[in-house]
């Protein structure tokens, strides 16, 4: 697997398209950061108010400058409109791995099948054109929303890291969630592409 961070990564379907998170990027979220605080409840880098939003942003184009991290932006091709955030992490090229998470979405575009078509884009790339062995996935283990939908698409629960990081509202213990290789091509890859709309 080689991640080249540097490289210009557009996902797209019949529903979604993802392209790289770019500092201008700041105009289409802020109506998220300004009116939907809550969207950032359970995350380690909180976007919201205008102020996170310019550090959330920042810091993700910082760590892709780094190779470790790469941010798109989720543009819903239904409403026409941004929809939120998501990016690979924690991107080890040696062991053949790379974490998938800090995804949000407005409140509008939750629960409609957007995050399932990208997942199934960010996934099929992860597998098939990186040839990635292992994507993981961790939440807040307090985060039932987020485990269901990662339950949803096909993970696997590892565990528990208890105590592991700090968040803003202290320590938190976080869950551990993966997807195998052989598991995307025996399974996970036929059963998620039967739930797209």
């Amino acid at each position: 697997m080689v991640f080249e961070t540097s490289h210009h990564i557009t996902l797209e379907n019949h529903r979604v398209l993802l392209r790289p998170l770019k500092a201008e990027d700041r105009e289409h979220l802020k109506v998220f950061s300004m009116q939907e605080a809550e969207l950032w409840n359970y995350s380690l880098l909180p976007a919201n108010g205008l102020e996170n939003l310019d550090q959330y942003i920042a810091v993700a184009l910082e760590n892709r400058v780094l190779g470790n991290s790469y941010p798109f932006i989720v543009f819903d091709k239904i409403t026409k409109s941004f929809a939120g955030s998501t990016r690979f992490y924690d991107i080890q090229n040696h062991h053949k791995s790379v974490q998938l998470g800090y995804t949000w979405y407005g409140k509008a575009f939750q629960r409609t099948g957007l995050n399932r078509h990208c997942k199934f884009l960010l996934l099929e790339f992860a597998f098939e054109t990186l040839q990635a062995e292992r994507v993981e996935f961790r939440a807040d283990a307090k985060n039932a929303q987020s485990i269901t939908a990662m339950k949803g698409i096909g993970c696997t629960v590892e565990g528990i890291l208890r105590n592991n990081c700090s968040s803003p509202t202290g320590r938190r213990d976080s869950i551990v969630l993966s997807i195998l290789k052989d598991e995307w091509f025996s399974n996970v890859k036929e059963d998620l592409q039967s739930k797209l709309l």
